[in-house]
């Protein structure tokens, strides 16, 4: 008797926790997270090799920002790759960065209930500004906007950048939720 009481007992308490894993799961929000893009104010000095240079580090930190903030849980996040019809045609025509909601367009195409937008801006190659902005992508409002500073034009200052964002995202409990 006294074992079933504690076989019992240890199920018990062992399905708590397990649900409350389960919860909050189920509550977090989903997100769409755009592929970076890039204004770059010497952009007619770049020859080839800079500009395919720039092209990758875009999409190693738009894999970065992804990576880090599915692998940190701070959302579900979406995959592209289903609405990539829709995003090849609105980037075809505009700056997703700045595209006046098309972006949200994006997010409800996936069922994604955020939106994040990510922008650098290289000034030169020794100061550049990394931004991502959040979404709610039901009502369009911002939910999160925050910009680092990096200095050098490296993978190591672009990808430290990215990280310092989420570091950022994660800590603001506002756009989470």
């Amino acid at each position: 008797m006294n074992f079933i009481v504690r076989a019992v007992s240890f199920i018990l308490a062992s399905a708590v926790p397990f649900s409350g894993c389960v919860l909050a799961q189920e509550a977090r929000q989903s997100i769409a997270l755009l592929d970076c893009t890039l204004i770059d104010d010497n952009a007619a000095y770049n020859d080839a090799d800079i500009n395919r240079i720039q092209s990758q580090r875009l999409q190693m930190i738009s894999s970065t920002l992804r990576d880090d903030v599915h692998q940190r849980a701070l959302f579900e996040v979406a995959d592209n790759a289903r609405a990539s019809d829709l995003i090849a045609s609105l980037q075809s025509g505009q700056d997703m960065s700045a595209c006046n909601g098309c972006e949200l367009r994006v997010a409800r195409e996936l069922g994604a209930s955020r939106v994040g937008v990510c922008w650098v801006q290289k000034i030169s190659n020794l100061i550049l500004n990394m931004n991502l902005r959040v979404e709610d992508a039901r009502s369009g409002a911002t939910l999160f906007q925050r910009s680092v500073d990096i200095r050098g034009n490296t993978d190591q200052s672009w990808r430290r950048g990215a990280k310092a964002l989420v570091d950022l995202l994660a800590n603001d409990a506002s756009a989470l939720h």
